[in-house]
């Protein structure tokens, strides 16, 4: 694939991220597909853009939630119209300037490309507890904090 398709896909990735971050359900709900999925943090899962939006709406409503710091550690094209999107993900809490590692996670994103137009099919947020592997919760929060 070409670097300018790379960049599309990370441009939309970025347009997600940014959403979250400036906590508009809106404008994260138009970058799906119309039988878009997101599976949030705790497992919730909101299929096409309107659940997606009445999801995401009431989050932003009633909790302060934190903004992402992310990094993208790959992308690679499934075929012409399909891209596959991986990152890191960490959050700085309201007044905080750190990032909370407890909430690290890892993001997974998977474009179609349709009438020229590329939309999110899914979005997945697994949290990065790396269980009994503390030193890999360190290290993924130290590669984030690069970032800030």
């Amino acid at each position: 694939m070409t670097l300018s398709s790379k960049q599309e896909i990370q441009k939309l990735y970025e347009k997600l991220i940014d959403a979250w971050n400036r906590r508009d359900a809106d404008g994260m709900a138009e970058l799906f597909g119309e039988e878009g999925v997101q599976i949030g943090f705790d497992g919730s899962i909101a299929t096409g853009r309107e659940e997606i939006l009445s999801h995401l709406a009431p989050i932003f409503d009633s909790h302060p939630t934190a903004p992402y710091i992310t990094k993208i550690k790959e992308i690679c094209f499934l075929g012409a119209d399909v891209a596959f999107l991986r990152a890191i993900a960490g959050m700085v809490p309201p007044g905080e300037s750190d990032i909370e590692p407890a909430v690290n996670a890892h993001q997974t994103l998977v474009a179609v490309k349709k009438d020229d137009v590329w939309y999110i099919e899914l979005f997945q947020n697994t949290p990065a507890q790396f269980h009994g592997r503390p030193e890999l919760v360190e290290e993924m929060t130290k590669e984030l904090r690069e970032s800030l």
